[in-house]
């Protein structure tokens, strides 16, 4: 198991790792939309908030030397089923590939955050 860690992610604020990678596999941890030179959540709104997510989930990726192309399964938490088209806008720039994906609404998200994404991706 090769664990994976990048300063332009954010740091696990628990006791976890950014990623795993088993055989070729790799699993991220969810990312929320934490700003990982600020340490903490900037954008307000659905939209900046994914597009944090997906800049995390690609800082990841590119660390462990993957890409979004890689990605093979994303789960996804939004806190507000109602930001759903939202999300989607931007999820579609960075998925291209349009991975298999689950995408539901929580009670919650840690630090206050409007969304969350996991990947699984594969060489």
């Amino acid at each position: 198991m090769r664990m994976i860690q990048t300063i332009n992610a954010p740091a696990a604020i628990g006791p976890y790792s950014q990623a795993v990678e088993l055989e070729g596999i790799l699993y991220t941890s969810g990312q929320i939309a934490i700003e990982p030179t600020a340490g903490k959540i900037i954008a307000a709104y659905i939209e900046g908030q994914a597009e944090q997510c997906c800049k995390n989930i690609g800082a990841i990726l590119e660390a462990a030397g993957y890409d979004f192309s890689n990605v093979v399964k994303t789960t996804c938490f939004l806190a507000d089923i109602a930001d759903f088209k939202k999300f989607n806008e931007v999820y579609a720039k960075y998925f291209i590939s349009k991975p298999a994906r689950s995408c539901v609404a929580v009670k919650d998200l840690p630090a206050g955050a409007l969304c969350e994404i996991e990947v699984i991706a594969a060489k």
